[in-house]
């Protein structure tokens, strides 16, 4: 801490950050002037003082023992004075994998998407801030480079440009300026063109805001109905009123096991309007205030009716006999990740996404030498992408069981379909040699060609070299074509 102090000095406010990663077993030395209580006192007011942030890394297995036992609680105790003295957090992890997916080497900054109002009604309204919960990490943003820019010039961006060009159907030799083009939609066979300015004068327009709709049993919202990400309400920074509002009607929501169906416009003049749920969030520390999760709801076209027949319908030879259930049965509690007794396996906050780790380890090798190769899947993620292997071997009865009470027998190969015969055709063959009545039934019939154009010459040479309409058809293709190039 007094390096990043002595770095930084009073720049970079909030974003000096540390981070321990300890198995806490060992005992602590004695300073020699005051307790060990009064320097972590000491080193959290310079830490809040500075903006100091710091991450503990409790990492360790299940311990017995009492020395061991009485040292871990000492060192947990000083850890937890951190956290209540100055902005850190502690967290403890078991396993290889939730010690990776608590390494956070990127801390992302909270920006709100709505601030505004949620409306219960017309004469009363609660100050909100909304967050996003949750969201998809996607992979960064890859650009194409060009490496044809000189290397001497040292400010070349090596960016490529890419320019699109319409042309008429009629003439493609015509390009079409952008004044001259217009959307159309597909309305049946037709295409319906709508200019820009019919399109704003149909485009809804809806207001900022966030208004109750009315509540509706817990039980009735469904988790498959859930569309998008998570956003969180929380009430107004520093509004007491706001506070006191948002955690009232979460408790008597919580209590009443209800959730509320909101109309949420986060921005002004968007293109929709989502219907959503809130969930009553009750917060489990002091001085944390109750919030409310937001959940994006479907509309009627959004949801998938699939009707799939029962199992009662089949066959009695196609049911399972109970000695197949259950092994079935047993297999599936064998691979439960949540076993009554024992802590989750894989837990969403400790696991990280094993494409993305991966990606930026090879990226960090190819910065380093340009012809690195793919290096192979890390033991650590290995237990994120397949199964576990001691999982396995210890109920491997289980397993064994459960392939010995099915037949497995191999899928007969089905006969490829016309459509897919003709996909397949081998190159120079003639529909004389077997693929005429294919393609007289199915092909549509092929267009008429009558000169090379400058879209696709290539296929348009092709199409009207096989056309061969009479005998001098051939030389005067391939006229055509000499004066194309």
């Amino acid at each position: 801490m007094d390096m990043l102090i002595k770095k930084y000095q009073a720049t970079n406010k909030g974003k000096k950050r540390l981070c321990l990663i300890t198995n806490a077993l060992c005992p602590v030395k004695y300073p020699y002037e005051g307790t060990r209580e009064d320097q972590v006192n000491t080193i959290a007011a310079q830490m809040s003082a500075r903006g100091v942030k710091m991450e503990s890394i409790i990492a360790r297995g299940r311990l017995n023992g009492g020395g061991n036992q009485r040292i871990m609680e000492e060192n947990d105790q000083l850890l937890n004075l951190f956290s209540e003295k100055t902005s850190a957090k502690a967290v403890y992890v078991e396993t290889p994998t939730a010690l990776l997916g608590a390494l956070r080497t990127r801390n992302i900054s909270p920006v709100t998407i709505f601030r505004g109002d949620l409306e219960l009604s017309s004469k009363m309204k609660i100050k909100v801030w909304v967050y996003k919960k949750t969201i998809e990490e996607r992979f960064p943003t890859l650009k194409k480079y060009s490496d044809k820019a000189p290397p001497t010039n040292r400010f070349a961006t090596h960016e490529v440009k890419l320019d699109y060009e319409y042309k008429s159907v009629e003439d493609p030799s015509k390009v079409v300026p952008p004044e001259q083009r217009i959307k159309g939609y597909r309305y049946g066979p037709q295409v319906v063109p709508i200019s820009s300015a019919e399109w704003d004068v149909v485009k809804f327009k809806p207001e900022k805001s966030a208004k109750l709709l009315g509540f509706a049993d817990a039980s009735n919202i469904m988790r498959h109905y859930y569309m998008k990400d998570v956003n969180i309400f929380i009430p107004e920074p520093g509004n007491t009123c706001a506070a006191f509002a948002v955690s009232a009607l979460a408790r008597a929501m919580k209590e009443m096991n209800n959730v509320a169906i909101l109309r949420f416009v986060w921005r002004q003049h968007q293109r929709n309007a989502v219907v959503g749920v809130l969930t009553p969030n009750i917060s489990e520390k002091d001085g944390t205030p109750d919030s409310f999760y937001f959940n994006v709801l479907p509309f009627a076209e959004d949801v998938r009716e699939f009707q799939f027949p029962s199992f009662s319908n089949f066959p009695a030879s196609w049911l399972p006999n109970e000695q197949q259930q259950e092994a079935a049965d047993n297999l599936v509690k064998m691979l439960d990740l949540a076993p009554s007794g024992k802590q989750e396996a894989l837990l969403p906050d400790f696991t990280p996404n094993p494409i993305l780790e991966r990606f930026y380890h090879h990226l960090e090798l190819k910065s380093k030498h340009s012809d690195a190769a793919v290096p192979p899947l890390d033991e650590t993620l290995k237990t994120i992408t397949e199964p576990d292997p001691d999982l396995l071997s210890a109920n491997k009865n289980v397993v064994d069981a459960f392939c010995k009470s099915f037949e497995l027998k191999e899928h007969p190969r089905q006969k490829k379909s016309s459509k897919q015969l003709l996909r397949e055709k081998p190159p120079g063959l003639d529909e004389e040699e077997g693929y005429e009545g294919a393609t007289n039934a199915l092909s549509p019939k092929p267009v008429k060609i009558k000169k090379i154009g400058d879209s696709s010459p290539v296929q348009d040479f092709e199409v009207m070299m096989s056309g061969r309409d009479s005998p001098d058809w051939v030389g005067k293709v391939i006229k055509d074509m000499k004066n194309k190039i």
